[in-house]
């Protein structure tokens, strides 16, 4: 009783009766050990991470740097010569810069989650918490707020810049979207698209596949029939000429603070589960560059389903739709657009958006569950 109650700071008051402080020490106790990690303890990981300042410069240089370079460079360039440089923000800059961000983000928060899981290791501070009673899975969850309230809001302002500079210093709306070299005006809904195609026979021969019979221009009846496939490639064209619209932009962000979420949760748990720091940032960055990229880009056969069950495919197809690369032969518009108007880059034929929605959260909670167990059973 005297070790416990030295380990939680407490003692019978001086005035007080003995019961008063029994019930006291025993209230602390039991919050002491409980799985729910308290205020104090999210604390105090949160600063032992913030303390570790060449980890916290590599997160804010990974998170932060490329968007504030490019586009301080960019709103200079156009203020020192606007009629030979362009404005700062454009669709193309903004999909480029919040891409890029998603990569070189998972990379950051994976850092931060791998070095989170095995800092108390690593400082030989995990015996003595062991010792002091307190609970184990406490300290694994009390490391999920402390990490996450670091690199999230830093994601967070970084696209929050992004936004700013493409609203208010980016290039004016274009009134056309440019469809296989064809210019249709922009804004038209399925029906007005139709009458406008119907109405200008040649930019539809441009801009649609070659209609049944002999004569090149697309006919009433193969317009009217593929309406909607028509329709669709002209809505995907639309966002990517376009700078996004609010919502849009709200789309983009949740996306992009869930990649971030995911390979913090991962990298904690896979740190955990290893104790090693730089064996697990390795392994987190060859799933990032490596692996993701080369199964997402072509389906292995018989293999389709394997490669499916890896995160970076679900979190590619659930990609919303203003971030997609018009032209660029994806599969357009997937399952994903029932959330996020995704669309993906993907290479593989989309999964059902159930499926997508289980591998995501399979991997967020089956690498949390992995981590608190080897936490939980690690010898002291």
């Amino acid at each position: 009783m005297t070790e416990i109650s030295s380990a939680t700071g407490l003692s019978a008051p001086a005035g007080g009766s003995p019961a008063s402080g029994d019930r006291e020490r025993t209230t602390a106790m039991r919050r002491f050990g409980s799985w729910i990690p308290t205020w104090g303890l999210i604390a105090t990981k949160f600063l032992e991470l913030r303390k570790r300042w060449g980890l916290m410069i590599a997160v804010v240089l990974l998170t932060m740097a490329l968007p504030v370079l490019v586009l301080a460079l960019r709103l200079l360039f156009h203020a020192v010569d606007p009629k030979t440089y362009g404005p700062a923000g454009s669709p193309s800059i903004f999909s480029g810069l919040v891409n890029a961000m998603a990569e070189f983000g998972f990379i950051a928060a994976a850092t931060l989650g791998t070095a989170a899981g095995t800092t108390d290791l690593t400082d030989g501070m995990f015996r003595h918490l062991v010792v002091t009673g307190r609970s184990r899975l406490a300290l694994y969850l009390a490391r999920i707020p402390s990490g996450l309230a670091i690199v999230l809001p830093l994601v967070a302002v970084a696209f929050a810049m992004v936004c700013l500079v493409t609203s208010y210093a980016g290039s004016p709306q274009p009134t056309t979207i440019a469809v296989n070299g064809a210019t249709i005006p922009a804004g038209l809904d399925q029906a007005q698209l139709e009458t406008w195609l119907l109405q200008h026979p040649q930019q539809a021969a441009a801009a649609l596949p070659p209609g049944p019979g002999p004569s090149s221009v697309p006919t009433r009846a193969f317009i009217e029939r593929d309406s909607g496939t028509i329709y669709g490639d002209y809505t995907a064209d639309e966002l990517t000429q376009q700078n996004p619209a609010v919502n849009e932009m709200v789309k983009i962000g949740l996306w992009l603070e869930l990649v971030i979420g995911v390979a913090f949760l991962v990298g904690l748990g896979l740190g955990s589960l290893l104790g090693q720091r730089t064996v697990a940032t390795i392994l987190m960055i060859a799933l990032e560059i490596i692996v993701t990229p080369i199964l997402a880009r072509t389906a292995i056969p018989y293999f389709l389903d394997g490669q499916r069950l890896v995160v970076g495919i679900a979190l590619d197809q659930l990609r919303p739709a203003g971030l997609g690369a018009a032209g660029a032969g994806g599969p357009g518009p997937g399952p994903g657009h029932i959330l996020f108007g995704g669309r993906g880059v993907l290479g593989i034929p989309p999964m059902p958006t159930w499926a997508m929605i289980a591998v995501i959260v399979g991997w967020i909670v089956g690498w949390s569950v992995i981590g608190a167990w080897r936490m939980m059973t690690r010898d002291a």
